[in-house]
């Protein structure tokens, strides 16, 4: 009887839809007629139904643009205002299924929980930052989005293929972030210190900085893998992986940043580790590895921290003042931290050694440490720890169902849990505490959590019929032999 309701109600809004834009563009044609005004009111029309139906899709895009700046790396779209259009589209689709149509169920979980707990955590240290309108643009123009973004990705994500789509979309923008980076290299354009490679960095892009960059390069890598090593998946989803693994690779070696290099290893140790029985072996793999990766990378040869240097090098001196002085602004402000996007202006008043500037912390634990406080690291750190139990969790379970339940879900299970371990490894030495990866993966845990056990439930209730009807056939045999 319910679903009756559902269904008139769905179909009576419908026709109210379509009723009232039909008046709408009427009103309009008999005002102004001119078919221009048709022609782009229908396509405005076609793209509003669209975006209002598929807000997985909006939401999806709007993610890959704010992460990989995809309109930075190719500046010719710029000046298109895409992310803006694409935040617009996804709230407004948001809004729409959440609050009007109510297709999207909402629901609560303990990951969830962490994430409210650190934001409110964030915005009291907003309000109690040591430079509040740093903070408040920071907030305003990003942190609000992520948070937003990371509750929609997570609600919104229910089907396989959604998960085969996010898989590949996020491999894909990935890749292409990677051609670029390598063609800088190859045509020395953008080079920092004379080695190290960056994107957009004569205009202000956020992946000017070749630490920023590894991360953005570096976060695909354990979903290329996961398409690649997932045998199950069509040949296409894995020509995707094949692709994009050696780009990535490349990409990633041509920033020189040690905090990319590490996050990139582990990526590789997790898919090693669940496919290598020997951890001897295993061991003496990423020992060697990692050995020749620093060396390719020409990790020695770096203007600052290269083999030039005697002693501890003056990056990894400059880590040890950052971090010393993030450490002294949450002993100085232990509840609230010295504010969202502060620590930079702060590092001067904190800092045992002033060279003239002020430097970023490159660490997500001293960041989140020194713009929270004890309290939100506390929380921050709580929520990684369920973010890994629940990816574990869930790859544990699909692994021992892998033959049955759809390959896009294992191939999702294996990308979150390596990609997730990656993120955490190279957030020693990147920041990412404020920035998309953490969160995107946050989500995908929460979705193909979910999406794992309805397919969970759904293998069992099959294998319970098929007892059933085995039984069933069993006894009419046994009667039958009587």
């Amino acid at each position: 009887m319910n679903m009756n309701n559902a269904s008139l109600q769905s179909k009576t809004l419908q026709w109210f839809t379509a009723i009232a834009c039909s008046l709408f563009i009427g009103g309009i044609w008999h005002f102004y007629p001119h078919p221009s005004w048709i022609i782009s009111l229908s396509v405005l029309s076609l793209a509003a139904l669209y975006t209002l139906n598929r807000p997985f899709i909006i939401v999806l895009f709007f993610v890959i643009f704010s992460f990989f700046r995809i309109h930075e790396v190719f500046p010719q779209l710029y000046s298109l205002k895409i992310p803006l259009f694409l935040s617009l589209g996804s709230l407004t689709a948001l809004i729409w299924q959440v609050g009007i149509t109510r297709q999207i169920k909402l629901f609560w979980c303990k990951e969830f929980t962490f994430l409210t707990l650190f934001l409110v955590i964030v915005i009291v240290g907003v309000i109690f930052s040591s430079n509040r309108l740093l903070a408040i643009e920071y907030f305003k123009n990003i942190y609000w989005k992520i948070i937003l973004m990371t509750f929609a990705i997570a609600i919104l994500v229910r089907t396989p293929q959604q998960i085969a789509f996010t898989l590949k979309a996020i491999t894909i923008a990935g890749a292409l972030v990677g051609i670029v980076a390598i063609q800088n290299k190859l045509g020395g354009i953008g080079l920092i210190e004379g080695t190290r490679v960056t994107i957009g960095r004569e205009f202000g892009s956020m992946l000017g900085d070749p630490n920023d960059l590894a991360l953005v390069l570096m976060f695909p890598i354990s979903f290329a893998v996961a398409l690649l090593v997932t045998h199950q998946l069509p040949w296409h989803h894995r020509m995707i992986g094949f692709i994009a693994i050696p780009i990535l690779f490349w990409a990633v070696i041509a920033t020189q940043s040690r905090g990319g290099l590490l996050g990139m290893i582990a990526v590789f140790g997790i898919y090693g580790l669940q496919r290598i029985k020997s951890k001897v072996l295993l061991m003496t793999i990423a020992v060697m590895a990692s050995g020749a990766l620093f060396v390719v990378a020409g990790i020695s040869e770096r203007v600052s921290g290269g083999a030039a240097e005697a002693g501890i090098d003056a990056s990894a001196m400059g880590r040890l003042y950052a971090w010393e002085a993030a450490f002294k602004m949450a002993v100085n402000n232990p509840i609230t931290g010295v504010g969202l996007d502060n620590f930079y202006s702060n590092y001067f008043y904190y800092s045992p050694h002033w060279d003239g500037l002020n430097h970023a912390v490159h660490s997500t634990w001293f960041g989140v440490l020194a713009e929270t406080g004890f309290l939100g690291l506390s929380v921050f750190i709580s929520l990684i720890v369920v973010l890994i139990k629940s990816a574990n969790r869930t790859l544990t379970s699909v692994k021992a169902v892998k033959d049955e339940i759809n390959p896009a879900i294992y191939a999702s299970a294996q990308a979150i849990f390596a990609g997730l371990i990656g993120t955490i490894v190279s957030g020693t030495f990147l920041t990412q505490g404020f920035n998309w990866p953490i969160y995107i993966l946050a989500a995908l845990v929460v979705a193909v959590t979910k999406t794992c056990e309805i397919a969970l439930n759904e293998i069992e209730i099959d294998t319970r019929k098929s007892e059933i009807q085995n039984d069933s056939q069993n006894d009419s045999q046994n009667e039958k032999n009587q």
